[in-house]
């Protein structure tokens, strides 16, 4: 038998974010359309009850991503503090859902790292890390987004790894550097396959 929902969780899965939230309008119908997607897939993988996880995951990504890196990074640890700042967010919100009580290691994870990727996610984090990416009011590459949003919930991982090679030969095109982690993340799905 499953574990009770954290109530945090369990309002997050009805659209409510936490009161230590910084999140606009914009933000939040972001937010909206991520634990829609998340919430269509899991219904589609048959995951019954893990289905309110996996959408509160849509709401609570981005909980604090209006927030201004001054303000998160006194939030994280120093180990933290080296991370590029515009992904301060996801490890900030999952320090104050931690905080709150919550003790779910997947959604944790999923949020602290949807930015990065990380090579121990388990399937939320990748539907969280690909929803992010591929939800319906992103601009550009729309096609794309189209066909991989119709196969992500029957070929996850192979979704997940071509939205990692997109955003790799962004960057190192753009000849920006890559994150560790989502190298690591591509490696443990390229390893997977």
């Amino acid at each position: 038998m499953r574990a009770p929902i954290h109530p945090v969780v369990a309002a997050a899965a009805e659209g409510r974010l936490p009161g230590w939230a910084v999140a606009g309008t914009r933000r939040r119908r972001h937010t909206e359309r991520v634990a829609d997607l998340l919430e269509g897939w899991a219904r589609e993988m048959g995951l019954g009850e893990e289905t309110e996880r996996w959408r509160a995951a849509g709401i609570l990504h981005d909980a604090l991503r209006d927030a201004s890196p001054a303000e998160l990074i006194r939030i994280l640890p120093q180990r933290l503090r080296k991370l590029p700042p515009k992904a301060y967010h996801g490890p900030a919100a999952a320090i104050l859902l931690r905080a709150d009580g919550v003790s779910d290691r997947g959604l944790l994870r999923a949020v602290r790292w949807h930015t990065l990727g990380s090579k121990k996610f388990g399937r939320l984090g990748k539907a969280l890390f690909a929803a992010d990416s591929l939800e319906p009011g992103r601009a550009g590459n729309r096609k794309w987004r189209e066909r991989l949003r119709a196969r992500a919930s029957r070929d996850l991982d192979r979704v997940a790894t071509e939205i990692v090679r997109n955003r790799i030969d962004y960057r190192v095109r753009a000849e920006l550097p890559v994150h560790p982690r989502t190298i690591g993340f591509w490696n443990s799905l390229v390893r997977a396959s």
